[in-house]
């Protein structure tokens, strides 16, 4: 099982009071995560990645292993940390302003 940790927006608005557990076959990626997550909360479809080109939404970063992931390759295989739940894969609102 992979743990997702999720911003507090993201939570309320799929309705969840914690972490996400998902299935996620082999390999652990942000893609599989990612559509797994969508898949089974089809409201966040569209707020974490773009409707039509499945990238990152600006001011939303992802960690892994506390090392920021959001500019690696959405089929980078995850740390095996990630893969065997022992580590939540975090997605995180970004800080922005001066």
């Amino acid at each position: 099982m992979i743990r997702v940790v999720l911003p507090m927006h993201l939570r309320t608005l799929a309705r969840v009071d914690d972490e996400v557990t998902l299935e996620v076959n082999e390999p652990v990626t942000q893609r599989a995560i990612l559509d797994a997550l969508e898949a089974r909360y089809p409201v966040l479809c569209g707020t974490i990645r773009d409707h039509v080109t499945h990238q990152r939404r600006p001011f939303l970063r992802f960690f892994a292993c506390e090392e920021d992931w959001s500019h690696e390759l959405p089929d980078a295989p995850l740390p095996s940390k990630v893969a065997t739940g022992a580590e939540p894969f975090l997605v995180v609102g970004a800080m922005a302003g001066g």
